[in-house]
């Protein structure tokens, strides 16, 4: 496949550009717990446990801007903030069951 150009990005190729979008560390855990309900910001931050606040936040306003998380603000005092996962979120899901059924292969065939 050619080389293309996305939101002013270089891509060699449609991996590259997937692998930007949900890879790192904390992407696709995010988007795993995000399936399963919807999640206000600091019951995240404890079932992923290590994540900093700030790089949650960081983590969490990149999936929005990318479309897979849809964040929602209810105007309260304290502000009351939850995350869900959009329709396009939604779609990343069977990816993320893929790669851990390799995972759990893997380390049987392998360990």
């Amino acid at each position: 496949m050619p080389r293309f150009e996305f939101r002013d990005k270089k891509y060699n190729n449609p991996v590259e550009l997937a692998l930007d979008i949900v890879g790192g560390k904390w992407k696709m855990p995010i988007l795993w717990r995000l399936d399963e309900r919807i999640w206000r910001f600091n019951e995240l931050k404890r079932s992923l446990g290590r994540v900093t606040h700030k790089m949650l936040t960081e983590q969490l306003r990149e999936l929005e801007e990318d479309g897979l998380v849809f964040r929602k603000v209810y105007p309260e005092v304290p502000p009351k903030v939850e995350y869900s996962l959009t329709p396009l979120g939604q779609t990343v899901i069977p990816m993320i069951h893929q790669l851990r059924d390799w995972g759990i292969a893997y380390r049987e065939q392998a360990g």
